[in-house]
């Protein structure tokens, strides 16, 4: 066989591997997954690597880059393969800077934070969104209303709490204090005393319903085969809040949530007291965009609300729903289409999609 056609079977071997494809299109996706090496130079690189592109006859791909080095291959020094990725620099850069937020008494500028990261302040900006989904501002807002939670469970009084959380003054607070706690800093502290919510239980095709539902709007929606159940975990997340027993009306708002699981087609337009951190209420209002019938993935999702790389926490906001099929986060799905967990049960997940499926 003369040295042609040899080029040209090693080409079309090449051609026909699913990894060069990545190559050709300098996929960053592919990134870790394999790399691949070139003859012609003795380098080996990344798949995204952005060197002038090698002929296929003269490429061979590698599980590691350990196998690429024994091979006899060298580093290419453009896109440095034994180095970690570069996403995997820019993360562990912005989960430093997320420390150092959490650890700072007050919120630190941009500037300050751009300084520690040894970026630009909107280099920063924008990388700091694309990985966590929040601007630093709006995330350390949102780790200090984590700790005015965790403040009002220990603190002797309010203020105190609020300071310890690191406000530095009242009125900062009380201007955010409803939307962040969903009640009254004391109700709160109280485990939600002198809260008034109305709860039902009824029954579907899915099991067990509880429909619960403050001054604000739809607090709670969850599915069981345990009515009591559904009722303790209720009163776990108030344990002093005052559980009143739906009546006539009420069980008609429980009635219209039950017609929606049973038919889909209907549609569910209910005022809701969504309680979470930015966040998760930008991931919640997603959700509520996907139609009735069609599905998303986690990283769809996280592409809607410009923040690419957030899918693990998109994956977190929708672990972290409490209003069933009201927040439909049974519609998101793994990016091949097949299921993932489901706060309610995985098979009831599966019986929602199916339903809609057929009923949209």
């Amino acid at each position: 066989m003369n040295m042609s056609n040899t080029n040209e079977m090693r080409a079309l071997a090449t051609a026909s591997d699913p990894r060069w494809a990545a190559v050709a299109a300098r996929d960053p996706a592919a990134d870790g997954r394999f790399f691949y090496s070139v003859r012609t130079t003795g380098v080996y690189c990344r798949p995204s690597c952005a060197a002038r592109p090698a002929r296929p006859e003269n490429v061979d791909f590698h599980a590691t880059a350990a196998e690429a080095e024994r091979a006899g291959f060298r580093p290419c020094m453009r896109c440095k393969p034994d180095q970690p990725a570069r996403a995997e620099r820019e993360a562990a850069r912005i989960a430093d800077v997320c420390r150092f937020i959490e650890s700072a008494e007050q919120a630190p500028t941009l500037d300050a934070l751009a300084e520690r990261a040894g970026l630009s302040s909107s280099h920063l900006h924008r990388l700091f969104k694309e990985v966590t989904g929040l601007t630093p501002k709006a995330y350390a807002a949102a780790h200090r209303a984590s700790r005015v939670r965790e403040e009002l469970g220990r603190s002797n009084t309010v203020t105190s709490a609020i300071y310890n959380a690191g406000y530095n003054s009242n009125g900062r607070f009380y201007e955010n204090a409803d939307g962040m706690l969903g009640m009254t800093p004391t109700a709160w502290r109280d485990g939600g005393a002198d809260t008034e919510i109305r709860f039902a239980i009824g029954e579907c095709a899915l099991g067990a319903i509880l429909v619960a539902r403050s001054a604000r709007g739809v607090c709670a929606i969850a599915l069981g085969d345990d009515p009591d159940a559904l009722a303790r975990d209720l009163q776990d997340q108030f344990p002093k809040a005052r559980l009143i027993g739906g009546d006539a009306g009420f069980e008609a708002l429980v009635a219209q949530v039950v017609g929606f699981v049973e038919a889909p087609g209907l549609g569910l337009d209910l005022p809701l007291d969504l309680r979470g951190t930015a966040f998760q209420l930008r991931v919640w209002q997603a959700l509520r965009e996907i139609p009735v019938g069609a599905t998303a993935s986690y990283g769809e999702i996280a592409e809607r609300i410009g923040a690419p790389k957030a899918v693990r926490a998109v994956a977190q906001a929708c672990g972290a729903n409490a209003l069933a099929v009201a927040i439909p986060c049974h519609r998101v799905v793994r990016s091949d289409g097949s299921l993932s967990g489901y706060r309610w049960g995985v098979e009831r997940k599966g019986a929602l999609l199916r339903r809609e499926a057929n009923r949209a």
